[in-house]
């Protein structure tokens, strides 16, 4: 090789080693970036869908009554059998969200999707068989997700 030809292939070994090198990070970087929000997205849709499930769940026993805030104390052992099956599902439902979802720092999306589940949280906390039920209900569930319902619970108790 010639001189000129070997200064041509130095000059742009450094070109790429200064532009390509840092360029190809970044794509990698985004595309990283990319594919963690396709996940989020997907695990976020698969826990919108079973909550729909779970909600066919309930308007498939509307003789529970399980909308109503209230207790319902007129019902047969065998409703109530259901109400805790049902109750032992939501926590389930609630657990995996806790688990997949909440993150000690989350971005702007991320919140406004947990603050939904901490609403289905809330609205299934006012209702007084749920509260009452939860120390059974969290038996084995994950320490620190029964922890943040409780308090959520305790905080619809004193809210409502």
């Amino acid at each position: 090789m010639t001189g000129v030809a070997l200064e041509t292939w130095e000059l742009l070994s450094y070109v790429v080693t200064v532009v390509g090198l840092p360029l190809a990070i970044g794509v990698f970087l985004f595309d990283q970036r990319k594919e963690r929000e396709n996940e989020e997205e997907a695990t976020w849709q698969q826990l919108s869908d079973a909550y729909i499930d779970f909600l066919e769940v309930v308007l498939a026993n509307p003789d529970l009554k399980l909308r109503s805030q209230t207790s319902t104390p007129d019902l047969s052992e065998e409703q109530r059998e259901r109400m805790w099956v049902i109750f032992d599902m939501l926590i389930s439902l609630f657990e995996r969200a806790y688990l997949l979802v909440w993150e000690p720092d989350m971005s702007e999306k991320q919140l406004r999707r947990w603050h939904s589940w901490e609403d289905y949280m809330r609205e299934w906390c006012q209702r007084e068989e749920f509260r009452e039920r939860l120390p059974e209900l969290l038996r084995g569930e994950d320490p620190d997700f029964a922890h943040y319902i409780l308090r959520l619970a305790q905080e619809e108790t004193t809210t409502g």
